[in-house]
This record gives C-alpha cells, structure tokens and sequence, in this order.
C-alpha cells in the first residue's frame, strides 16, 4: 500500500471547542455508565484495547470514558515491559491472566498487540515469531468472542507535527516532563517502521466482532468523545439495546 493512500493519509482531523466537548463528553458519560450496569446484568464482559501513537492521549481517553463507570466494574491494565516471570511464559499468558470475569471490564493500556508493533521494529521477537502471531492474536480473541466477551479495539492517531509538538510542550513542563523519557524520542526516529507495522496488523486483525478503530487525536476533545461514542454504540449493538 503506498503511503499516501493508507488510512493514517486519509483520516480527518476534527476539533471541539471546549463548552462543546463538556456538553457532549458529559451525555456520552451518563450513557457509558448505564450501558455497564447493563452489560454487567447481562454477564457481558468487555474488553478495551487502546494501542496508538506515543502522546496520543490514550491516558486521557481513558481516564474520560471509565470516570462515570461504576469502579467495582473495570480495572486497566497498563502494559509494560514482561517482568522475568511472564518472560518464562507464551507472550499471551500475561493477558489470559487479566481477562475480566463476566460482566466486568478491563481496559488494556497496551497490549498483546505489543508482539506485532514494539517487538517486531525493536527486534525483540524474530520475524518468525511475530509473524506468527497474527494468527495466534486472531484465535485468542476469538476465544474472547465465543465466550460471550465485547472487544474494542482503538488506535489513537497524531500527525508527527502534532507528536513533536507534545513531546516539545512535555519538555518544556517541569509538571510533565516525566512523561517524557529517552525512549519515546527513539521511538520517534522509526516512525516509518511503526506505521508500517500498525498498519500490518490493522490488515491482518480487523474483524466484524473486533473491528480496530482508528481515532483522530490531533484534538484531545474530539478524540475523547468519539473513543466514547464507540464504546456506547458497540454495547448497545452487543446488549440489543439499538
């Protein structure tokens, strides 16, 4: 696929001004936290994947959708490197571990997608292996599936100005500059490598039941209530609430 016609080229970005975003972020709110009690009573659980670019707002995202959420609900899971225990492990182990019990939700900051993105461009799993993985990714959330789980999957996009920007301001804020480490910078010189990769897999994962949804984050507000808007549009198709 050339790189002008992929969907990172053509996605558009949108922006909200601030009383906009209060009023709409505040319904999609009230309308997630009904929809989990009504997925809880309906022993439905889901499963939030949220993968995307370095200082996208996958942590804002976050922290916007479950504010609303009944706690007892959902924990998130933050995905870091494997500790020596899950190194001894299939890399999927560490996520069967955290797979929610019915009802619940967890929101995986990070993910088993880790195997076809850092790993792959880093090295750290030889073309083989993660290779193989698209097909052991695929089955693992087909399990998901046939187990009566809900599973979103979300790539949160920035241009590179707009990530050099962040990154820019994060250096600049002695109350944010922890945010940023040497990493990310590295990160950033493969960027081309990264897309590549991303792009793989939204071809070789995307699925009717866990379809990717590639959100425009450019602008935090827009980005934040449409990561909503599909959370509540997925539950109601899923709980036949529509």
């Amino acid at each position: 696929m050339k790189k002008n016609s992929t969907i990172f080229s053509k996605l558009e970005h949108f922006s909200l001004e601030k009383q906009e975003y209060k009023k709409t972020i505040k319904e999609l709110q009230e309308e997630a936290r009904k929809l989990s009690h009504y997925a809880y009573d309906q022993k439905r659980s889901c499963i939030l994947v949220f993968e995307g670019w370095d200082a996208a707002g996958k942590g804002g995202s976050i922290r916007r959708l479950t504010s609303s959420i009944d706690p007892r609900l959902y924990h998130v899971r933050s995905v870091a490197a494997p500790n020596p225990v899950e190194k001894r492990h299939n890399y999927l182990w560490r996520f069967w571990t955290n797979i929610p019990p019915k009802g619940h939700i967890c929101i995986f900051d990070r993910s088993w997608y880790g195997r076809v993105l850092v790993e792959r461009v880093e090295g750290f799993a030889e073309e083989k292996e993660w290779r193989r993985s698209y097909s052991e990714i695929i089955n693992f959330e087909e399990d998901l599936l046939d187990a009566g789980s809900i599973i979103i999957k979300y790539w949160l996009h920035i241009t590179p100005e707009e990530q050099l920007a962040r990154f820019q301001g994060r250096q600049n804020d002695p109350l944010k500059r922890w945010k940023l480490t040497d990493e990310d910078w590295r990160n950033r010189e493969k960027w081309d490598q990264y897309e590549a990769a991303a792009l793989e897999m939204f071809e070789k994962t995307d699925s009717e039941k866990a379809r990717w949804r590639v959100i425009a984050a450019n602008d935090k507000y827009y980005a934040r209530t449409l990561v909503l808007r599909y959370f509540c549009k997925t539950l109601k198709k899923e709980l036949k609430l529509d």
